[in-house]
């Protein structure tokens, strides 16, 4: 496999990117007590768990996804990798790939609509950013 061609640097800002989603996605102002409700946890579980951990993980497979967007994005047509390009890139892996494995995951988990529509639309939008950047950079 040929990584020449892949820009890691776009790739780690839209990794960040991802972060600044997901503080404003899970917020209260947002999506954040109706995810929290959804997934059964307390203000304590959540105070209670290794955020660095969690984040540093996070970032590991969100920078992995983004590479498989790049590596997506650099098997088509280059006059594909532009912006619009890149974000037709990320919504198609987020609707087709993403969203549905979800859906499939929630229903054997017995786990609400409610719930798999905040997530499912978090990646959706992610996938969307993340492929604008990477497409565009």
């Amino acid at each position: 496999m040929d990584f020449s061609n892949i820009n890691f640097l776009a790739i780690f800002v839209a990794a960040l990117a991802s972060f600044a989603l997901g503080s404003i996605w899970y917020s209260p102002l947002m999506f954040g007590k109706g995810w929290q409700k959804a997934v059964g946890l307390t203000d304590e579980d959540i105070k209670d768990s290794n955020m660095l951990l969690t984040f540093g993980l996070s970032f590991v497979l969100i920078f992995v996804a983004g590479l498989g967007i790049a590596m997506f994005q650099n098997g088509h047509d280059n006059a594909e990798s532009t912006l619009l390009g890149g974000l037709f890139h990320g919504l198609f892996i987020g609707i087709f790939f993403v969203a549905t494995s979800y859906g499939v995951n929630m229903l054997y988990q017995r786990k609400s609509f409610k719930l798999w529509a905040i997530d499912a639309g978090y990646q959706i939008v992610l996938f969307g950013i993340m492929g604008t950047i990477i497409g565009a950079w």
